[in-house]
């Protein structure tokens, strides 16, 4: 695990300071210096980007996870030509599509909200700039060199945003230019991912592709499928929002849900690593280390996005206060999509596991038909509760597939995440959450939020070292105690 520490720790503070970024952002700038409608279209431009970066992409970021570990030396020129010019075949058709059926299209989008027709091709800009930068990024993470990449994915763009909102202020900038600044700020994102994977390693076009080519093709194109299902999950409640109602819910929507999606900050990191290991160690039948991999990633996750889910709950009522009057609430929102993020978080690399491994057909099959119950949840929802119905849709469907992936590895695999550990941690946060509930301070709130996490963080840590709950953890801790006292 000594890589895996070394570079999730890395992209852990890079992910973090994103965070940080994204949070000023979300909670601040974008609440205060645009309307809710504008901020209500460039978060549905940047989700429906979002929704077709894995179409866009032809799932050639997952075929070359997947495959480039099996490519002999010789192979690899081709092989990495083939995934660059791989989403050229989905691009190329939606291009013209889209120019044909342009008024059709825009006009469906824009049922609810008028303003939306207007910007189509940003949607559109966005995705393709999505789906390369995830290819390069794929290529420098099969060299185990992911801390750029992931600098620029989640720093990059919105320190960018950060200084757009400011000129946008200062009235340097107008709406307009800030909107298709946006939209260069991802284009720009993807040059440099691109810049850097060369220097990685430096590509000789080459059209002798892999003799595999047919079977390495249609796992990207099933990925498309899988990809897509994923983002749906993810992103077809601000999507389907837009079409029942105004965009400021979609704002408000968003802003709820940022704060949500924090929990699983720590996981993401670590997934830049351990992706590509397990794809390693699926290639090698290497099932002992697979395991391991699997236990350790679902633990040292849990106890991460865990105590961020008690301190958001526990910090709520002041970080409300610090928002605009319009945008405080959600909180069974902020809970809902919480909860469904610790469990991702909890079952570690398991995603990599079932993508990566011969059954990827059949968890296509499943995540297609939860596609289709969130898009029916949603559209039966959203009408009766509005956004706090976009929300439930999404925990309902995040976590019935969750399940099912996890009953799945246990069938055909015949091992689980979850140890005695687990059950610690969990007691742990139960133990904490019941203590902190009712104390308040009479702050400031940063005041308020700073103290509250400090005691909950020292309380939290203090356990899991003296219980030595995760060796992980323990290890990291005794190094820094060790660095002190010397």
């Amino acid at each position: 695990m000594g890589i895996i520490l070394k570079q999730s720790f890395k992209n852990t503070i890079v992910t973090f300071i994103g965070f940080g970024f994204g949070a000023l952002n979300t909670l601040f700038l974008y609440t205060n210096i645009m309307e809710p409608t504008y901020y209500g279209l460039v978060t549905f431009i940047l989700a429906t980007g979002a929704i077709l970066m894995p179409v866009m992409s032809a799932g050639a970021h997952n075929s070359l996870v997947k495959y480039y570990s099996a490519q002999k030396e010789d192979s690899k020129n081709g092989f990495l030509t083939l995934m660059m010019i791989s989403p050229l075949l989905i691009i190329l058709p939606l291009t013209l599509l889209v120019w044909l059926g342009y008024d059709a299209i825009g006009e469906f989008l824009s049922i609810k909200n008028v303003l939306v027709k207007n910007y189509l091709w940003y949607l559109f800009l966005v995705g393709i700039a999505m789906a390369y930068f995830e290819v390069f990024y794929a290529w420098s993470k099969v060299h185990l060199k992911s801390v750029f990449g992931n600098f620029l994915k989640e720093v990059f763009a919105r320190i960018c945003a950060s200084v757009l909102l400011a000129l946008l202020y200062f009235e340097v900038l107008d709406l307009d230019f800030f909107l298709k600044a946006i939209v260069g700020v991802y284009v720009l994102r993807t040059l440099l991912m691109t810049l850097y994977a060369y220097s990685l390693h430096r590509p000789v076009l080459s059209f002798k592709f892999p003799k595999n080519t047919k079977p390495i093709v249609g796992y990207g194109m099933l990925m498309v499928l899988g990809g897509s299902v994923a983002l749906i999950l993810l992103e077809i409640d601000k999507f389907m929002i837009n079409q029942f109602m105004a965009l400021d819910n979609v704002a408000f929507y968003g802003v709820a849900i940022y704060i949500a999606t924090s929990i699983i900050v720590p996981a993401r990191a670590m997934h830049q690593i351990t992706y590509p290991m397990t794809a390693n160690y699926l290639n090698e039948g290497n099932f002992f280390e697979l395991e391991s991999l699997y236990k350790k990633t679902s633990l040292t996750s849990f106890i991460a996005s865990g105590i961020l889910f008690v301190l958001i709950i526990m910090n709520i009522d002041d970080l409300f206060l610090m928002l605009p009057e319009e945008y405080r609430g959600g909180f069974s929102i902020i809970a809902l999509i919480g909860l469904a993020k610790v469990f991702d978080s909890l079952l570690g690399n398991i995603n990599a596991i079932l993508y990566y491994s011969e059954y990827y057909r059949w968890v296509l099959v499943m995540g297609i038909c939860f596609a289709v119950v969130t898009i029916v949840l949603n559209l039966w929802l959203i009408p009766l509760y509005g956004i706090e119905g976009a929300a439930l849709a999404s925990f309902m469907a995040i976590f019935l597939f969750n399940l099912s992936k996890l009953i799945f590895v246990k069938l055909k695999f015949g091992f689980l995440p979850f140890s005695g550990a687990t059950f610690k941690v969990f007691a742990t946060l139960l133990l904490i959450g019941a203590l902190f509930y009712m104390l308040q301070f009479p702050f400031h709130p940063i005041i308020n939020i700073v103290l509250k996490s400090i005691l909950i963080g020292a309380m939290y840590l203090g356990i899991l070292f003296r219980f030595e709950i995760s060796e992980d953890v323990s290890g990291v801790l005794s190094k820094w105690l060790k660095r002190r006292e010397e």
